[in-house]
């Protein structure tokens, strides 16, 4: 038999419905053939098979050169009326070879999508004109132009690509001023805080509290990290993410730059933003109040939970991911972040205090570094202790624009280069 909340959660809300009939809101997904993107897309699958409502269209397609046949198969499933790569000439001719042979075998031989390619194609697919929302499912520092274009375009941005944030801040937030929606966060952390944040006013928020599962190495001390491995770094507790998202789990410096990104998110200043360790990942992040309460976010760890509402924000899209079974025994444990071992998170605060183009110096030297640790060229406590290096050594010129942003960012990657050895 089935129960009375299965039942609810195969159905639309009457708000996902009245979005729906109002017109189905049109995405520009990049980043499509990532973590991100492909479960933003089983996400659009699932809610436009429910009943009565097709409240989600594609209209547009951005991925690299490495997954051009799964990139084909999108574009075919979708109807993406453009689809982008950021590879070669010949890259986007065998896309086109490739979308034809799917188009074909799926009996939609009249599908013809307009194609680019080259590195500034996502931002064109970002600023798509037929696109209401965009979703920046980019890794790294490379989404910063995609996010800028989807902001300046007047579309809402359902931003996964922390990096971009964190590199112009500023700038993405200039971008968005005046549109309180405009910038929907899809990281579960941000995500929990802002589901949080609902339940009380700007002015009686004490504290945000991030969670961070703790990662491979949790309880480990600073000597004991020495000696870990890339194939050690790699092996996440919760979550199945890339390589670069993986070891910055590891080293925390993901939750670092989650710390800065909620910090510009909500106007929330730093020294009222702390971390946690919950090694469950089921409690997502929470708010403290002035008078002593605090709201968590709680579900089992699903990243499309989060992507659901960042489609549909601020509706909820029934079914978009298990929910906590609470007729089971569950325990759930928070620890203290230990600074020593893993410093990132302090190392940030200070680097978004001093502000300018020092955020995005962290995030460039921090990659290179990581790069560095598995090419088997460092130690995994070096990779944090370079970044560190690299802020000592940086000297920020006072005036932020995108072209700011990206010489800081080359001048870090070139330091961090010459500290590693390279």
């Amino acid at each position: 038999m089935t129960s009375p909340s299965s039942v609810l959660r195969n159905r639309p809300t009457p708000e996902l419905r009245a979005l729906a009939a109002a017109g189905p809101r049109r995405i520009s997904v990049l980043g499509s053939t990532g973590s991100i993107g492909t479960q933003a897309l089983d996400v659009v699958r699932a809610a436009n098979a429910l009943d009565g409502a097709t409240p989600f269209d594609v209209v547009a397609l951005a991925a690299g050169r490495g997954h051009l046949p799964l990139l084909a198969e999108q574009a075919v499933a979708t109807r993406a009326a453009l689809v982008a790569t950021s590879g070669t000439g010949d890259d986007v001719r065998e896309l086109a070879r490739l979308i034809a042979e799917c188009a074909s075998a799926a009996g939609a031989a009249d599908y013809r999508p307009e194609l680019l390619h080259g590195p500034d194609a996502a931002a064109v697919a970002a600023g798509h004109p037929e696109a209401d929302l965009v979703l920046n499912g980019i890794t790294g520092s490379i989404g910063l132009a995609p996010t800028l274009a989807a902001l300046r375009a007047g579309h809402r941005l359902a931003l996964a690509n922390k990096e971009s944030l964190i590199a112009g801040g500023p700038l993405v937030k200039e971008a968005a001023a005046g549109r309180p929606d405009a910038l929907i966060p899809v990281d579960s952390e941000h995500s929990a805080l802002a589901q949080a944040l609902r339940g009380g006013s700007t002015a009686e928020v004490d504290r945000l509290v991030l969670t961070a599962s703790g990662g491979p190495f949790r309880g480990r001390t600073r000597a004991e990290l020495e000696a870990v491995t890339p194939r050690e770094a790699l092996r996440h507790p919760t979550w199945d993410m890339g390589v670069m998202v993986t070891t910055n789990s590891a080293t925390m410096v993901n939750k670092a730059l989650e710390v800065l990104e909620a910090h510009l998110l909500f106007d929330v200043p730093l020294e009222r933003i702390d971390v946690v360790v919950h090694p469950q990942s089921v409690v997502h992040s929470m708010v403290q109040f002035v008078d002593g309460s605090t709201l968590a976010q709680a579900s089992p760890p699903d990243m499309r939970l989060p992507i659901a509402l960042g489609l549909a924000w601020p509706h909820r899209v029934p079914g978009a991911a298990p929910a906590c079974d609470w007729t089971r025994a569950a325990e759930w444990t928070f620890e203290p972040l230990d600074s020593e071992a893993f410093p990132a998170v302090d190392l940030i605060k200070a680097a978004g205090e001093r502000g300018g183009t020092h955020p995005a110096v962290f995030n460039a030297a921090n990659e290179e570094a990581v790069h560095a640790f598995h090419d088997g060229r460092i130690r995994f406590p070096v990779i944090v202790d370079t970044v560190e290096k690299v802020l000592g050594e940086h000297e920020d010129r006072g005036h932020l624009d995108l072209d700011a942003v990206l010489e800081a960012e080359r001048w870090a990657r070139r330091r961090a280069q010459e500290l590693l050895g390279r």
